[in-house]
């Protein structure tokens, strides 16, 4: 009788695992389709800029959501990410980034922190699909030939030469002047 009240929770718990896990696939899923992300009205913004670009609309047919983009295909830097994206969550709900000239005012700030996790991470959710190997230079016109051939012997990654690629790249800040001291001055 024991056993069978432990083989019975046992199933009890392994068929809750497999619906609690059913259902935070779902949620990673549905929370990386670009529809998602651009319900927020600043990302609305985005993905204006979005639709301009070769990642939006390529001859081929292939588009890049803001998930290919953005969020890692491993599991940890994938929960890393998405712990890390709650942010723009709670910073469109306090009204800090929620109209375009808020939003544009923090952008050098926002972008700056993508460019250096792509750098941190040699740009890998790029090389999901523009892998070096992959690359035909033969195909590419002189300049890009050149220029890739150069970046991969220097260890380069795509974020060093292409910021700006799918959104506009925010003017960064003027250094403000310093005040001379009282002191000096005098």
């Amino acid at each position: 009788m024991a056993q069978r009240i432990s083989l019975g929770i046992a199933i009890v718990i392994f068929a809750a695992g497999v619906v609690f896990a059913g259902l935070f696939n779902v949620g990673l899923a549905m929370t990386n389709e670009t529809k998602f992300c651009t319900s927020c009205h600043s990302m609305k913004f985005n993905l204006e800029e979005l639709s301009e670009t070769i990642h939006w609309k390529s001859p081929s047919g292939v588009r890049a959501g803001c998930s290919d983009c953005h969020v890692p295909k491993p599991f940890i830097p994938k929960m890393v990410a998405k712990v890390m994206a709650a942010k723009d969550v709670y910073h469109e709900i306090l009204g800090t980034i929620d109209s375009r000239e808020k939003f544009e005012a923090r952008r050098w700030e926002m972008a700056s922190r993508v460019w250096e996790k792509m750098e941190s991470t040699d740009s890998r959710e790029c090389r999901s699909c523009h892998a070096w190997d992959a690359m035909d230079l033969a195909e590419q016109d002189r300049s890009a030939r050149k220029r890739h051939g150069r970046a991969r012997d220097e260890g380069k990654t795509c974020i060093d030469c292409h910021k700006g690629i799918a959104h506009e790249e925010p003017d960064e800040p003027e250094e403000e002047e310093e005040e001379p001291d009282a002191a000096e001055a005098g």
